[in-house]
């Protein structure tokens, strides 16, 4: 494929230096609706890009640790004002990079915003504690100080909005950040930078570096002035992360995959289920840690909604989303869109009723892209592969439970716990199903999807490494540590 003139390229962020990439190698990044277009040339960096970043962000540490909290705040709402002000620019290209519809690309820009307000307001509440000493001359307290130099590794589904809120949180608490943005979604991640720069942030406390993550991502795990590092993406490269990062005891936050039930009991609004449904399961072609997965809906009902699910899944389009009728997008790339087909397929295999789409579209408009049709399946069990695996894509599982009992029994039958949601008007058994479901956050009539930054976002059980939530008045802790202070004011007695 040739470059273009008018592509972009775009260079790492070290220190107050844009600068290209040691390796002197470079990747171009497409357009997954139509893969002819490119969005931008990026930086494929190594180690030695990072250690570069790295003794960038431990200069700028001392200095950006001492400024007052409620002034770093500010840097963060300057920079919110900035995304929001040219919100439509952002949404445009967050549709290029990563296939979102309008809708939900706007819906990420909005999120970030709050993120990065909510988040800037936590540098007027890094409070400790102060504690009555069991000497009356002594004053205790506890005060909350920066960790030191982190990084941050995000992944390409949610690339603004994660990556706003790990950064805004850290630069907060008085961290300085390395970013490392997934390969597949870096330009993006670069405007977040961009948006940083242009309000004034010094050099430094916030460095920039692309490439591969077995290259740049181990990198960071393995330095020894990384004194955290917070990740969100797939469970395998999680764990590897997790592995590295133990055998020098530093601190890591990681928040991986779901396998998110959805229930539908008797007295459910079923017409509103189903929208919820096709928002979660196939809103941003089922790419999102919270996507609904699996639709466990009681016998007594499931004729009738899965009719009406399935009239409705069969109304979508599926196009380009810079076409304003399209529904929904392409996924990724070509290798998550082959997982998603081959999981299809050993659903079929092992019994599974297709009740809807699984093929993909490679006619007409559809030719160039990465376009799989949401998918249905019936008489799934909790023991096939698509009820307990995480395909990360437009496929919905559904599950015909006897009553509400197995229903809940059923939703806790996975390895993941992050998102569920019930769809009931029965408040006891809804407030059971709250109270019993194995999940980080839980929703009652709403979808799976569904959060707002002011609670804290993170999962248990295999989704959740490190015990720490993201956003929420919780989301410091990560990035703080914990100082003792016992003063005496009359030293000589």
């Amino acid at each position: 494929m040739a470059v273009t003139e008018k592509t972009r390229v775009y260079h790492n962020v070290i220190g107050e230096n844009s600068v290209p990439a040691s390796t002197g190698k470079t990747f171009t990044v497409t357009n997954p609706s139509d893969t002819r277009i490119e969005l931008g040339i990026c930086q494929q960096s190594n180690e030695e890009d990072v250690h570069a970043a790295v003794a960038a962000a431990k200069e700028a540490l001392p200095t950006w640790r001492e400024e007052a909290a409620p002034e770093r705040g500010t840097y963060i709402l300057r920079a919110a004002a900035y995304i929001e002000e040219r919100s439509e620019e952002y949404i445009e290209q967050l549709i290029k990079e990563v296939g979102k519809s309008y809708k939900d690309a706007k819906a990420e820009v909005v999120r970030t915003v709050r993120c990065m307000r909510y988040l800037a307001g936590e540098a007027e509440r890094l409070k400790g504690e102060t504690v009555p000493s069991w000497d009356k001359e002594v004053i205790g307290y506890t005060k909350r100080e920066a960790i030191g130099v982190v990084g941050v590794i995000t992944p390409w589904n949610v690339p603004l909005a994660i990556a706003a809120w790990k950064i805004a949180t850290a630069l907060t608490c008085g961290c300085t950040v390395v970013f490392k943005p997934s390969s597949q979604t870096p330009v993006v991640s670069y405007w977040l930078v961009e948006a940083y720069q242009a309000v004034g942030l010094p050099g430094g406390v916030l460095n920039f570096v692309t490439g591969p993550g077995s290259k740049v991502g181990n990198a960071l795990a393995n330095h020894p002035e990384i004194k955290a590092l917070s990740f969100t993406g797939s469970n395998g490269v999680g764990l590897a992360i997790n592995e590295l990062i133990a055998k020098r005891g530093a601190r890591f936050q990681a928040e991986m995959g779901g396998k998110n039930p959805f229930v539908v009991l008797e007295d459910a609004d079923l017409e509103l289920a189903a929208n919820h449904v096709i928002a979660g399961g196939f809103g941003e072609s089922g790419q999102r840690c919270t996507a609904t997965s699996r639709v466990i809906v009681v016998k007594a009902i499931a004729d009738k909604f899965i009719d009406i699910l399935v009239k409705k899944v069969k109304k979508l389009n599926i196009g380009n989303p810079l076409n304003s009728d399209s529904d929904m997008g392409p996924v990724i790339d070509k290798g998550s869109m082959e997982d998603i087909l081959r999981y299809i397929e050993i659903a079929k295999e092992e019994g599974g009723e297709l009740l809807a789409g699984g093929s993909q579209l490679t006619e007409g408009d559809h030719a160039h892209g990465y376009f799989v049709e949401p998918t249905l399946f019936r008489n799934i069990t909790p023991d096939k592969t698509i009820a307990q695996e995480e395909i990360f894509g437009p496929v919905i599982s559904i599950m015909e439970a006897d009553d509400f009992d197995q229903a809940l029994e059923w939703a806790n039958q996975v390895e993941y716990g992050l998102s569920s949601t019930i769809y009931t008007n029965d408040l006891e058994r809804a407030m059971k199903f709250v109270n019993s479901i194995e999940a980080g956050f839980t929703h009652v009539n709403m979808p799976s999807t569904y959060s707002e930054p002011q609670y804290p976002f993170g999962g248990i059980k295999d989704t959740g490494v490190g015990g720490f939530r993201e956003v929420g008045s919780t989301a410091i802790d990560f990035y703080t540590e914990y100082k003792t202070v016992y003063i005496k004011p009359h030293g000589n007695k």
